[in-house]
């Protein structure tokens, strides 16, 4: 059993939630795709929606390939190979994926749906080689509009779901991990049961252990991945999710501490990006010329503390996960 950290399993919940998990005006979920529990992704679904709508990424590949809820084709996430893959090892996977599993996991698709699939998924089906580069970067383009501008938060709250498992099995043992992880799953000393999972699989043909996956766009369900012989993979909401898109600190005191170190106007901008933001919209929040911030981001990249994610004609900043450590650190003092 391990834990893994998956850039593609947070890219297809976060693509579910995008286009399924949509917010009515007066804060109820529109459709049961289990994200009710979930307003907190509110302020992300506002930021993120138009910018996906705009790359038409609402009505490509993946809206096609993954439905509200249920399975979505399993080539689509395959087993990470270590502990924290980078997205683009993950997306070789995919585009080197057999064109036996690619077809496999139609078939299955088109079972769920009716026996039916739309013309796009039919040459799919029939060049699967040659459409995969298609379903990649429409994998990458929806991870950075929606994903990599906010990964810094996303992936601190992943490794400290992995942290506090991690010492639970060190510290109890695998049973109070396993019992632990999610209403719906129960370890019975000899067995791990999932509710509503009909299917039986065997240790002896499960492959090379168990891998779980925390994830923040879970909603309140589980999903699992069971595709020989890759080892089975089960995703749950992470720990702390609730909280991801909290203000983060960025007070007068912050900024005026930080000021003596970094400058006034840099300090001013990174305080400013608690949500990834343009050039042009931090000169309009700040007052500061659209110049002086480009040169300022340009210093604050350099030295590790944001970073730029192209988002149609323009480019979006964000923090990194050293300086929400540096305001943190701040905020403390």
């Amino acid at each position: 059993m391990r834990f893994a950290v998956s850039p593609l399993w947070q890219a297809v919940g976060a693509f579910r939630l995008l286009r399924y998990g949509a917010y009515g005006a007066g804060g109820g979920p529109v459709g049961g795709t289990g994200f009710a529990g979930h307003p907190v992704h509110r302020p992300w679904l506002e930021q993120v929606r138009p910018r996906v709508a705009a790359a038409g990424l609402d009505r490509g590949w993946l809206a096609e390939l993954i439905p509200a809820a249920g399975y979505a084709p399993d080539f689509l996430t395959p087993a990470p190979a270590g502990p924290a893959p980078a997205l683009e090892q993950e997306l070789a996977e995919v585009r080197a994926a057999p064109a036996l599993r690619v077809r496999h996991d139609l078939d299955h698709l088109a079972h769920h749906r009716g026996g039916r699939l739309g013309p796009r998924l039919r040459t799919l089906h029939a060049q699967p080689e040659e459409r995969l580069a298609r379903v990649a970067e429409e994998i990458e383009a929806l991870w950075e509009l929606a994903v990599a501008p906010y990964w810094a938060r996303i992936r601190t709250v992943l490794d400290a779901d992995v942290l506090h498992r991690a010492r639970q099995a060190a510290e109890h043992g695998a049973a109070r991990l396993l019992g632990d992880l999610h209403p719906g799953v129960s370890w019975t000393g000899d067995a791990l049961r999932l509710a509503r999972r009909r299917h039986t699989l065997h240790r002896a043909t499960a492959g090379p252990g168990l891998v779980l996956l925390p994830s923040v766009f879970k909603g309140t369900g589980l999903s699992t991945r069971v595709a020989p012989p890759d080892p089975p993979q089960l995703v749950y909401p992470a720990r702390g999710t609730g909280s991801l898109w909290a203000a983060r600190p960025s007070g007068a005191a912050v900024g005026t501490s930080l000021a003596a170190v970094f400058g006034r106007s840099r300090t001013l901008l990174l305080t400013e990006l608690d949500s990834p933001a343009s050039t042009t919209e931090l000169a309009h929040r700040t007052g500061l010329s659209p110049a002086r911030v480009s040169q300022c981001l340009i210093a604050l990249r350099e030295a590790g503390l944001v970073s730029s994610h192209r988002a149609g004609r323009s480019v979006l900043y964000a923090r990194t996960g050293a300086a929400e450590a540096v305001l943190a650190a701040a905020s403390s003092a």
